[in-house]
């Protein structure tokens, strides 16, 4: 099994890219959010692999972290989820979206990826919700601050930062769109209504 490739970057697109190791080109299928992060064709790269082996083909894909691969893992466990449609999907979210939208149970959000309609998206959440209950380890940024050890875990208010998220995201924009949107803002000492209004500026519609 091929679990890292370090190499010279010969070749990339936004859906493959093509390591020179010792001599032998490996290509593989890549994520746009891997894509984005390759260095310059030419210089040295590493990328994380995972190999699918069919019946008819043996195909290898390339991941930027170890946290994409494990996504990559846990999406192609979900019945009727292959290997395209899960780069598709790591292609629309990273790991933390990907992970905030599940337990959000944003059904919405997932359809917009090509491929995935309303019920399949209803699908994917339902499936990969139930995993990651019981591992939080993708969670990265997105997962809640756990309570110290025997003090009392009182109910969180919402931020204005969760509100306005919450809001757009019903207004059918797309947790990539949604965390763009509200990127360098911390919400403190603002109001959801002024978040909100700097937000769909940045998204190109009017407050």
């Amino acid at each position: 099994m091929i679990s890292i490739l370090n190499g010279t970057l010969i070749e990339a697109t936004a859906g493959t890219a093509v390591i020179d190791v010792n001599g032998i080109g490996f290509e593989l299928g890549i994520s746009a959010t891997t894509a984005s992060s390759l260095a310059q064709v030419g210089s040295p790269t590493r990328l994380y692999t995972r190999m699918v082996v069919r019946e008819d083909s043996c195909t290898l894909f390339g991941f930027a972290t170890k946290d994409e691969r494990t996504m990559f893992d846990k999406l192609v466990s979900v019945s009727g989820v292959g290997a395209k449609l899960a780069l598709a999907i790591l292609s629309s979210f990273t790991v933390p979206e990907l992970y905030t939208l599940v337990m959000m149970e944003d059904d919405k959000g997932m359809a917009t990826v090509p491929g995935v309609g309303k019920k399949t998206a209803q699908r994917l959440i339902l499936e990969l919700k139930g995993v990651f209950e019981k591992d939080r380890s993708l969670a990265g940024s997105a997962a809640p601050t756990a309570p110290l050890p025997f003090a009392p875990a009182a109910p969180a208010a919402p931020s204005a930062i969760e509100d306005a998220t919450a809001a757009l995201l019903s207004m059918g924009f797309t947790a990539a769109e949604v965390t763009l949107a509200l990127d360098g803002y911390d919400g403190k000492d603002m109001r959801v209504e002024e978040l909100l209004a700097l937000a769909l500026r940045r998204l190109g519609m009017e407050s």
